[in-house]
Protein backbone atom coordinates (compact mmCIF):
# COMPACT_ATOMS: atom_id res chain seq x y z
CA UNK A 1 0.00 0.00 0.00
CA UNK A 2 1.48 3.34 -1.03
CA UNK A 3 -1.28 5.65 0.22
CA UNK A 4 -3.82 5.83 3.03
CA UNK A 5 -7.25 4.31 2.26
CA UNK A 6 -9.49 7.27 3.15
CA UNK A 7 -7.71 10.51 2.30
CA UNK A 8 -5.26 9.05 -0.22
CA UNK A 9 -2.26 10.48 1.63
CA UNK A 10 1.00 9.25 0.09
CA UNK A 11 3.08 7.04 2.38
CA UNK A 12 6.85 7.16 2.74
CA UNK A 13 8.37 3.98 1.33
CA UNK A 14 11.40 2.15 2.80
CA UNK A 15 14.71 3.64 1.65
CA UNK A 16 12.85 6.31 -0.31
CA UNK A 17 14.84 9.36 -1.41
CA UNK A 18 13.42 12.88 -1.13
CA UNK A 19 11.09 11.83 1.72
CA UNK A 20 10.17 15.44 2.38
CA UNK A 21 8.37 15.62 -1.00
CA UNK A 22 6.02 12.80 -0.02
CA UNK A 23 5.48 14.17 3.48
CA UNK A 24 4.75 17.66 2.19
CA UNK A 25 2.25 16.33 -0.36
CA UNK A 26 0.49 14.38 2.39
CA UNK A 27 0.35 17.47 4.61
CA UNK A 28 -1.13 19.55 1.78
CA UNK A 29 -3.89 16.99 1.23
CA UNK A 30 -4.59 16.73 4.94
CA UNK A 31 -4.66 20.52 5.26
CA UNK A 32 -7.29 20.68 2.49
CA UNK A 33 -9.46 17.74 3.58
CA UNK A 34 -9.65 18.62 7.28
CA UNK A 35 -12.32 21.34 7.71
CA UNK A 36 -12.92 21.27 3.93
CA UNK A 37 -13.89 24.66 2.47
CA UNK A 38 -14.99 24.85 -1.19
CA UNK A 39 -14.74 28.15 -3.00
CA UNK A 40 -17.32 26.69 -5.41
CA UNK A 41 -19.03 23.32 -5.16
CA UNK A 42 -19.34 22.55 -8.90
CA UNK A 43 -17.01 24.48 -11.19
CA UNK A 44 -16.00 23.20 -14.62
CA UNK A 45 -13.07 25.47 -15.52
CA UNK A 46 -9.99 26.06 -13.34
CA UNK A 47 -9.57 29.67 -12.16
CA UNK A 48 -6.71 31.59 -13.77
CA UNK A 49 -5.03 31.82 -10.35
CA UNK A 50 -5.75 30.58 -6.85
CA UNK A 51 -3.81 30.69 -3.58
CA UNK A 52 -2.23 27.44 -2.42
CA UNK A 53 -4.78 25.35 -0.53
CA UNK A 54 -7.87 26.83 -2.23
CA UNK A 55 -10.36 24.03 -2.93
CA UNK A 56 -13.01 23.65 -5.65
CA UNK A 57 -15.55 20.94 -6.35
CA UNK A 58 -14.95 19.84 -9.95
CA UNK A 59 -18.24 19.88 -11.83
CA UNK A 60 -19.42 18.13 -15.02
CA UNK A 61 -17.64 18.64 -18.35
CA UNK A 62 -14.47 19.90 -16.66
CA UNK A 63 -11.90 21.62 -18.89
CA UNK A 64 -8.21 22.43 -18.93
CA UNK A 65 -6.17 21.06 -16.05
CA UNK A 66 -9.37 19.66 -14.54
CA UNK A 67 -10.40 17.61 -17.59
CA UNK A 68 -11.32 14.09 -16.51
CA UNK A 69 -11.44 15.04 -12.81
CA UNK A 70 -15.22 15.43 -12.52
CA UNK A 71 -16.58 14.83 -9.04
CA UNK A 72 -13.23 15.26 -7.31
CA UNK A 73 -11.96 18.15 -5.19
CA UNK A 74 -9.25 20.26 -6.85
CA UNK A 75 -6.69 21.74 -4.45
CA UNK A 76 -4.43 24.59 -5.64
CA UNK A 77 -0.84 23.40 -5.21
CA UNK A 78 2.21 25.50 -6.10
CA UNK A 79 0.77 26.80 -9.38
CA UNK A 80 -0.86 23.48 -10.26
CA UNK A 81 -3.56 21.22 -8.88
CA UNK A 82 -3.81 18.21 -6.61
CA UNK A 83 -7.02 16.18 -6.41
CA UNK A 84 -8.95 14.52 -3.60
CA UNK A 85 -11.65 11.85 -3.89
CA UNK A 86 -14.41 12.82 -1.43
CA UNK A 87 -16.13 9.87 0.22
CA UNK A 88 -19.83 9.59 1.15
CA UNK A 89 -20.43 11.41 4.41
CA UNK A 90 -17.75 14.07 3.93
CA UNK A 91 -18.81 17.57 4.93
CA UNK A 92 -17.71 20.86 3.40
CA UNK A 93 -18.50 24.56 3.60
CA UNK A 94 -19.60 26.20 0.34
CA UNK A 95 -18.19 29.74 0.38
CA UNK A 96 -20.14 30.89 -2.67
CA UNK A 97 -23.54 29.79 -1.32
CA UNK A 98 -22.75 30.25 2.38
CA UNK A 99 -24.00 26.80 3.36
CA UNK A 100 -22.84 23.43 4.63
CA UNK A 101 -22.68 20.52 2.19
CA UNK A 102 -22.82 16.75 2.61
CA UNK A 103 -21.33 14.25 0.17
CA UNK A 104 -24.17 11.99 -0.98
CA UNK A 105 -24.34 9.67 -3.98
CA UNK A 106 -21.34 11.10 -5.82
CA UNK A 107 -22.40 14.75 -5.41
CA UNK A 108 -22.72 17.52 -2.86
CA UNK A 109 -26.10 18.12 -1.18
CA UNK A 110 -27.01 20.91 1.26
CA UNK A 111 -26.89 19.90 4.89
CA UNK A 112 -30.06 19.86 6.94
CA UNK A 113 -31.50 17.21 4.62
CA UNK A 114 -33.55 14.21 5.70
CA UNK A 115 -32.77 11.61 3.02
CA UNK A 116 -33.92 8.05 2.30
CA UNK A 117 -31.73 5.45 0.53
CA UNK A 118 -33.75 5.76 -2.71
CA UNK A 119 -33.05 9.50 -2.92
CA UNK A 120 -36.29 10.79 -1.43
CA UNK A 121 -35.51 13.81 0.73
CA UNK A 122 -36.86 16.80 2.59
CA UNK A 123 -34.70 19.93 2.50
CA UNK A 124 -35.12 23.04 4.62
CA UNK A 125 -33.85 25.95 2.52
CA UNK A 126 -33.18 29.66 3.11
CA UNK A 127 -32.49 31.96 0.16
CA UNK A 128 -32.09 35.73 0.10
CA UNK A 129 -31.74 38.63 -2.30
CA UNK A 130 -31.15 42.38 -2.08
CA UNK A 131 -34.05 44.28 -3.66
CA UNK A 132 -33.53 47.78 -5.05
CA UNK A 133 -36.79 49.64 -4.52
CA UNK A 134 -38.09 51.35 -7.67
CA UNK A 135 -40.71 54.12 -7.91
CA UNK A 136 -44.32 53.00 -7.81
CA UNK A 137 -47.12 51.78 -5.60
CA UNK A 138 -45.64 48.29 -5.41
CA UNK A 139 -42.55 46.34 -6.49
CA UNK A 140 -42.60 42.78 -7.80
CA UNK A 141 -39.23 41.49 -6.60
CA UNK A 142 -36.84 38.96 -8.16
CA UNK A 143 -37.09 36.69 -5.10
CA UNK A 144 -39.57 33.97 -6.03
CA UNK A 145 -41.17 31.28 -3.88
CA UNK A 146 -40.59 28.10 -5.93
CA UNK A 147 -43.32 25.71 -6.96
CA UNK A 148 -43.95 22.58 -4.88
CA UNK A 149 -42.61 23.90 -1.57
CA UNK A 150 -44.04 24.59 1.87
CA UNK A 151 -43.08 28.04 3.11
CA UNK A 152 -42.75 28.82 6.79
CA UNK A 153 -41.68 32.48 6.66
CA UNK A 154 -40.49 35.38 4.54
CA UNK A 155 -38.32 37.89 6.36
CA UNK A 156 -36.78 41.22 5.44
CA UNK A 157 -34.39 43.92 6.65
CA UNK A 158 -34.22 47.49 5.32
CA UNK A 159 -30.63 47.90 4.11
CA UNK A 160 -30.97 51.56 3.18
CA UNK A 161 -33.90 53.84 3.94
CA UNK A 162 -37.05 53.26 1.92
CA UNK A 163 -38.06 56.62 0.46
CA UNK A 164 -41.20 57.99 -1.16
CA UNK A 165 -44.59 59.23 -0.01
CA UNK A 166 -45.42 55.87 1.59
CA UNK A 167 -45.40 56.08 5.39
CA UNK A 168 -44.90 52.32 5.84
CA UNK A 169 -44.71 49.24 3.62
CA UNK A 170 -45.90 45.67 3.54
CA UNK A 171 -44.50 42.37 2.31
CA UNK A 172 -46.46 39.66 0.57
CA UNK A 173 -47.46 38.44 -2.87
CA UNK A 174 -49.97 39.36 -5.55
CA UNK A 175 -53.43 39.02 -4.06
CA UNK A 176 -52.11 38.86 -0.49
CA UNK A 177 -49.73 41.81 -0.24
CA UNK A 178 -49.61 41.73 3.56
CA UNK A 179 -49.10 37.97 4.00
CA UNK A 180 -45.66 38.43 5.59
CA UNK A 181 -46.08 41.77 7.31
CA UNK A 182 -47.63 45.25 7.19
CA UNK A 183 -46.98 48.62 8.80
CA UNK A 184 -43.24 47.99 8.35
CA UNK A 185 -40.72 50.74 9.06
CA UNK A 186 -38.84 52.63 6.36
CA UNK A 187 -35.63 53.38 8.28
CA UNK A 188 -32.44 51.35 7.76
CA UNK A 189 -32.46 48.41 10.15
CA UNK A 190 -36.26 48.05 10.20
CA UNK A 191 -37.35 44.48 9.63
CA UNK A 192 -40.18 42.10 8.80
CA UNK A 193 -40.42 38.89 10.82
CA UNK A 194 -42.90 37.24 8.49
CA UNK A 195 -43.51 33.94 10.29
CA UNK A 196 -46.74 32.32 9.11
CA UNK A 197 -49.24 31.03 11.66
CA UNK A 198 -49.59 27.92 9.48
CA UNK A 199 -47.09 26.68 6.84
CA UNK A 200 -48.34 27.51 3.34
CA UNK A 201 -47.97 25.18 0.34
CA UNK A 202 -47.19 26.78 -3.04
CA UNK A 203 -47.83 25.00 -6.33
CA UNK A 204 -46.63 27.67 -8.76
CA UNK A 205 -43.68 30.11 -8.70
CA UNK A 206 -44.75 33.19 -6.73
CA UNK A 207 -42.67 36.40 -6.51
CA UNK A 208 -42.51 38.39 -3.30
CA UNK A 209 -44.13 41.83 -3.60
CA UNK A 210 -43.19 44.98 -1.66
CA UNK A 211 -46.07 47.49 -1.43
CA UNK A 212 -46.14 51.05 -0.13
CA UNK A 213 -48.76 52.00 2.45
CA UNK A 214 -50.19 55.52 2.54
CA UNK A 215 -48.38 56.49 -0.66
CA UNK A 216 -45.86 55.36 -3.26
CA UNK A 217 -42.36 53.95 -2.95
CA UNK A 218 -39.42 55.81 -4.49
CA UNK A 219 -36.10 54.20 -3.54
CA UNK A 220 -34.01 52.34 -0.98
CA UNK A 221 -32.88 48.75 -0.54
CA UNK A 222 -34.49 45.82 1.26
CA UNK A 223 -32.81 42.47 1.88
CA UNK A 224 -35.42 39.72 1.53
CA UNK A 225 -35.27 36.08 2.60
CA UNK A 226 -37.44 32.98 2.11
CA UNK A 227 -37.52 30.04 4.53
CA UNK A 228 -39.16 26.90 3.13
CA UNK A 229 -39.25 23.11 2.93
CA UNK A 230 -38.65 21.40 -0.41
CA UNK A 231 -39.03 17.74 -1.36
CA UNK A 232 -37.20 15.25 -3.60
CA UNK A 233 -39.12 12.24 -4.92
CA UNK A 234 -37.97 8.63 -4.41
CA UNK A 235 -35.79 7.11 -7.08
CA UNK A 236 -37.05 4.38 -9.39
Amino acid sequence: MDETPNLGLPLVMPSQAQKHVTVNEALLRLDAAAQLVLEEAARADPPASAPDGACYGVGPAATGAWAGQEGRVAVADNGGWSFLDPLPGWRAWDVGEGQGLLRVGGGWAPEGVSRAPSGAAARFITVEALHDVVPGADNVTALVIPAQVTIFAASARVASEVTGTATTWRLGEAGATNRFGSGLGRAAGSYADGLLGQPQAYYAPTPLVVTGEGGDLAGGQIRLALHYLAYDLPGA
